[in-house]
C-alpha cells in the first residue's frame, strides 16, 4: 500500500527554479534529454523540446512553427507584435529595415570607444578591494554600447533597469501568470520611449537610419516602435546576461581565463554561449501536424525549446559538461535560428570578447570573493550580484 504522506513528484520545469538547481540546471535538463526529450508539460499547456536536433528543426521552420501566435487563432496584445513575434511577410520588412540599419554604422568607430570604455571602467574598478561585476560592469557597459549603437542617450538606470527586468519576469508567465500584465505594461511604457526617439531622431546612429527609412520601408509604426524598443531591451538583457554568466565560468573554472588569452575571441566567447547562454528557453505554436522525437504535435500545441538543454546535448556536443574555450565547429542555438536569429548577437559577442579579453591581458589575477547569486529567470538567465576583485590573492606574486 502506498504511503499517503508522500511528497508529490516535482515539476520538472518549475523545479529548475529551486535555489539548489538555479545555479547549474544542466544535470536536471540532462535527465528531460535523456528520459524525456519530447514531453507534454500540463502547467504550460506545451510541449517541451530538450534535443538540439529537435530545438533546431523547429527553429528553422517558421512553416510549421509560428512565432506569431495569431495563426494559431491568438489573441496577441499589441504591444508584443515586433521583430521578434511577427513571420513572414509581416516579419521580412521590419528585419530587413533593420538589417539595413545595422550595416550602416560605422562599426569600428563603436567598437574603439567600447574598448576604451572597457579599459577605463576596469581601470577605477582595479584600484577596489572588489566590486559586483555585474551591476557595476555588465549591465552599465551593456547600456552604454546599445544606446552607443542606437545613436540615443541611455536612459536613467533607476527607471530603465526594474522596467527592463520586469519585462524579462514576463517571460516566464507561463509558470508564474501573475507575471504577465506587467511585463505588457513595460513593453508598452518602453515601446513609447522608443517612439520618442522616431519624433526627435539623432543625426547618427541607428535610430538615425531607421528614422529616414521608416516612411519607405511599409513597416505599422507601432510595430516599428514595437521592435526598436524589443532592440534595445533585447540588446541590453542579453549583452550583460551573457558577460556575467561568462566571467561567473572563466573565474570559477581554473586555468579558463588564462586559456582565455590563447583562444580566438570569438571562438571562445561562442564557448562560453554555448556553456552557459543568456537564452535558455524560447516557444513558438505548431501550425501544422509535424512529428518530433517520435511524438506527433498538433496544429495548436505551443513548443517549449530548451535551449540550454540542447546546448548540452551530448549527440550534438562531444563532452558537453566540459568548458572549451577551442571548441569548433559549435553549432550551439544561443542566438536562435533561422528567421528571428538574434540580430544582436554580433554586438554581445563583441561587448564579451571585449571585456573577458582586457580581463585576460590587463587583470589575469580577477578572481570571485563571494558566490554569485542568480536572478529567478528561467527563460533568459543570468546573475543577480557577482562580487569579484581584480586583486591578487594575499601573498600571491602577480606575473604579467
Amino acid at each position: 500500500m502506498a504511503q499517503l504522506d508522500q511528497a508529490a513528484p516535482a515539476d520538472p520545469i518549475k523545479s529548475l527554479a529551486h535555489p539548489d538547481v538555479l545555479p547549474d540546471p544542466y544535470p536536471a535538463y540532462a535527465a528531460l534529454r535523456e528520459n524525456t526529450p519530447v514531453f507534454w508539460h500540463e502547467p504550460l499547456g506545451s510541449w517541451v523540446l530538450t534535443r538540439h536536433a529537435d530545438c533546431l528543426a523547429v527553429l528553422t521552420d517558421s512553416a510549421r512553427f509560428a512565432s506569431d501566435w495569431r495563426r494559431a487563432g491568438e489573441d496577441i496584445p499589441g504591444p508584443l507584435l515586433s521583430v521578434q513575434t511577427l513571420d513572414p511577410p509581416e516579419h521580412t520588412a521590419i528585419r530587413h529595415l533593420l538589417l539595413d540599419g545595422f550595416r550602416a554604422q560605422d562599426r569600428h568607430a563603436l567598437h574603439e570607444r567600447l574598448d576604451h570604455d572597457v579599459k577605463e571602467l576596469l581601470g577605477e574598478l582595479a584600484a577596489r578591494p572588489s566590486f559586483d561585476l555585474v551591476g557595476e560592469l555588465a549591465e552599465p557597459l551593456a547600456l552604454r554600447f546599445v544606446t552607443a549603437f542606437l545613436g540615443v542617450p541611455a536612459p536613467d538606470p533607476d527607471w530603465f533597469v526594474p522596467m527592463s527586468r520586469t519585462v524579462v519576469d514576463g517571460m516566464d508567465a507561463g509558470l508564474w501568470p501573475e507575471k504577465h500584465e506587467p511585463a505588457v505594461a513595460a513593453r508598452a511604457e518602453l515601446a513609447a520611449y522608443a517612439g520618442g526617439w522616431l519624433a526627435d531622431p539623432p543625426e547618427t546612429g541607428l535610430i538615425a537610419y531607421v528614422a529616414a527609412h521608416a516612411d519607405d520601408s511599409g513597416v505599422d509604426p507601432a510595430v516599428l516602435r514595437n521592435s526598436l524598443r524589443a532592440v534595445l531591451h533585447a540588446g541590453y538583457e542579453s549583452a550583460s546576461r551573457l558577460l556575467g554568466n561568462a566571467a561567473r565560468a572563466l573565474l570559477t573554472t581554473p586555468g579558463a581565463l588564462a586559456a582565455f588569452r590563447t583562444a580566438g575571441p570569438g571562438t571562445a566567447v561562442d564557448e562560453l554561449v554555448r556553456h552557459d547562454a543568456p537564452v535558455q528557453a524560447d516557444a513558438r505554436v505548431c501550425v501544422a501536424d509535424t512529428e518530433l522525437g517520435g511524438v506527433t504535435i498538433k496544429a495548436g500545441d505551443p513548443v517549449t525549446l530548451l535551449l540550454g538543454a540542447a546546448n548540452h546535448d551530448p549527440l550534438r556536443f562531444p563532452h558537453p559538461t566540459e568548458l572549451r574555450l577551442d571548441r569548433a565547429p559549435n553549432p550551439h542555438l544561443g542566438f536562435g535560428r533561422g528567421a528571428h536569429a538574434c540580430l544582436g548577437a554580433s554586438m554581445a559577442i563583441r561587448l564579451a570578447g571585449s571585456v573577458l579579453g582586457t580581463l585576460a591581458t590587463d587583470h589575469p589575477r580577477a578572481r570571485a570573493v563571494a558566490e554569485p547569486h542568480h536572478r529567478r529567470n528561467l527563460t533568459l538567465r543570468g546573475l543577480d550580484r557577482f562580487e569579484v576583485t581584480l586583486r591578487p590573492a594575499t601573498g600571491e606574486e602577480v606575473r604579467t
